[in-house]
């Protein structure tokens, strides 16, 4: 059994929306902010991309801004994400690998269509937006998909501490819309740092499995750690360490305690520029898991 919690600070989309994706088979709880930076859904018992059983999803997006630029990326990931979602589960029963290469195109910059997202009128650079998709099962395995977002974090409760994951089974694409497949029959008509040489597929799936009892997944976005902070990564064991033996819901709320204290503490030095939006999720394997 697992215990899942997540926190951020959203405004609810409307009720109607929800009856009517969970009439489509889709259950959702969608959360969705078109000004913040974070954006994240959850689809409840929704068919795995890579698995057979049912379970959870979740998909986690950060992008960079608060402009309207910011807010694009954010409405387009969101209609992208769940008008896919739909198409997927009639025409195959689940999700596959597709969907995301798809939400991936989807947010390219084209050479030759006038372009709504990724550039300001003044810009010469574009808003990069990462995103994280995964599926937890009963059974404790969560299966993922990741284009540029902060890989997740494994707290061992037997170890009281962060367990080292395997990185070179971990596939980490570029953010969205920064790689094109080579094989794409559309890749000339987009701009591309370099092509890939292949779409998205099963082997691109990465697996964390919480093992034991009390085992602790933790996803989150740059506001609450960016991934390479050795010094913060150190404070959330020690918080992670405190809290462990509570509920997720409980561990949730007081991982963004420590990161909404944190943030005093950039102020005070000065840095405020490395303050950003927060979203943090646990999923905790229960003792009767």
């Amino acid at each position: 059994m697992l215990n899942v919690a997540l926190h951020q600070d959203f405004e609810p989309a409307e009720a109607l929306l929800a009856r009517l994706l969970h009439c489509m088979r889709v259950r959702p709880m969608v959360v969705y902010d078109p000004v913040a930076g974070d954006y994240h859904a959850r689809t409840v018992g929704a068919p795995a991309a890579v698995h057979e059983h049912r379970g959870q999803g979740w998909i986690l997006q950060h992008r960079q801004g608060h402009g309207v630029i910011s807010a694009k990326i954010a409405s387009t990931v969101h209609d992208t994400f769940h008008a896919f979602m739909l198409t997927e589960l009639d025409r195959y029963g689940k999700t596959t690998p597709d969907l995301f290469e798809q939400l991936n195109i989807r947010l390219a910059h084209s050479l030759t269509a006038r372009n709504a997202l990724g550039r300001g009128d003044n810009e010469a650079a574009r808003e990069i937006a990462t995103m994280l998709y995964g599926e937890v099962r009963p059974s404790g395995h969560f299966r993922f998909v990741n284009f540029g977002h902060p890989s997740p974090l494994l707290f061992s409760a037997e170890q009281r501490r962060f367990i080292e994951i395997d990185r070179y089974r971990m596939v980490q694409f570029l953010p969205l819309g920064l790689e094109v497949p080579e094989d794409h029959p559309d890749r000339k008509r987009y701009h591309s740092m370099h092509f890939r040489q292949r779409p998205v597929g099963y082997a691109d799936v990465a697996e964390i499995t919480l093992i034991h009892p009390g085992d602790i997944l933790f996803l989150y976005t740059d506001g609450v750690y960016d991934g390479s902070d050795d010094n913060v990564r150190h404070d959330l064991e020690l918080v992670m360490n405190g809290c462990c033996g509570r509920p997720a819901k409980a561990i949730c709320n007081t991982v963004l305690d420590y990161a909404v204290n944190r943030d005093v503490l950039l102020r005070d030095s000065g840095e405020r520029d490395l303050i950003d939006d927060k979203t943090a999720f646990i999923i905790k394997r229960s003792a009767t898991g």
